[in-house]
């Protein structure tokens, strides 16, 4: 970046019209977010996505989320191509990271930039596998009830073992009806398992899928298949340390079409990696 460039380029948080340019931009790389992702993404940090701009037109987009007090989290890291290896990408990063000052920082990157992350302080934690299938009827009868059925907060408080910091804001949007089909199973007044599936520019992706046991996670994935259009494509997010979400992908006829890898900046958080058998969102944790 030459001086001239470097004058004519600003980078400011993005408004919430703005984050759709980076959701299709997202799309145009092949990440296939949600068709509802921004207003949730918006609703978890409304500061939290920056966009570099060169003459007033976005070059650049990244969003660096913040959670409760101390976690943050980095995604939808794109350059446009005219743009890419002059230095508008790095600063970007650089404020990004500067935003995030304090904070233990996650993301999930694509495998080829793992150097480039550890160069800025990412330690990698564990992979992240793409499953993509297709949808199928199953002929047994859920429990699972939707979760307008079911208060938010006992929700809340089920997923706050799942992740690092808190999320309501961001998570009673993602779970809202015009975003998204959300299901749990409660026994005895107690979640054991909860997921949501959602439309995306191609096909549904279960996520989050989170549930006490194995056999809980197939009954939701079951039902939550049985809310959508026989044979859809549909897609699954795991964490490949946990064998049996490998297991129940495979058994659905699922097979791998991309990874990622999750690192972070300080400690690695104490998930229960067994219980999580789908991630939220790759551009948000």
């Amino acid at each position: 970046m030459n001086a001239i460039e470097a004058a004519n380029y600003k980078i400011s948080v993005m408004s919430q019209n703005e984050i759709s340019t980076a959701i299709n931009w997202a799309r145009n790389e092949g990440w296939n977010p949600g068709v509802h992702d921004a207003s949730a993404f918006y609703k978890a940090d409304s500061t939290g996505f920056l966009a570099g701009k060169y003459n007033n037109q976005i070059i650049a987009t990244i969003s660096a989320v913040k959670y409760g007090s101390d976690f943050g989290f980095i995604g939808l890291y794109i350059v446009k191509d005219e743009f890419r290896g002059k230095g508008f990408g790095f600063k970007l990063w650089e404020a990004a990271i500067s935003s995030l000052s304090g904070r233990n920082i996650g993301l999930d990157g694509v495998l080829a930039q793992q150097d480039n992350y550890k160069k800025s302080g990412f330690k990698l934690a564990h992979r992240n596998i793409r499953f993509a299938g297709k949808s199928t009827k199953s002929s047994l009868t859920p429990r699972a009830i939707s979760s307008e059925h079911i208060e938010f907060k006992d929700i809340a408080a089920y997923d706050s073992q799942f992740f690092p910091d808190e999320r309501s804001a961001f998570l009673k949007s993602w779970i809202a009806p015009e975003n998204s089909q959300t299901l749990a199973i409660v026994e005895d007044s107690r979640i054991l398992g909860y997921g949501s599936i959602r439309a995306c520019d191609r096909g549904f992706k279960i996520g989050p899928l989170n549930a006490e046991t194995g056999e809980i996670a197939v009954e939701l994935f079951l039902a939550l298949t049985a809310t959508i259009p026989e044979a859809s494509e549909i897609f699954l997010d795991v964490p490949e340390p946990n064998k049996t979400a490998i297991a129940l992908a495979q058994k659905f006829g699922m097979t791998p079409v991309f990874e990622t890898a999750r690192m972070y900046t300080k400690s690695f958080p104490n998930l229960p990696l067994e219980k999580i058998f789908g991630i939220t969102t790759f551009e948000l944790g």
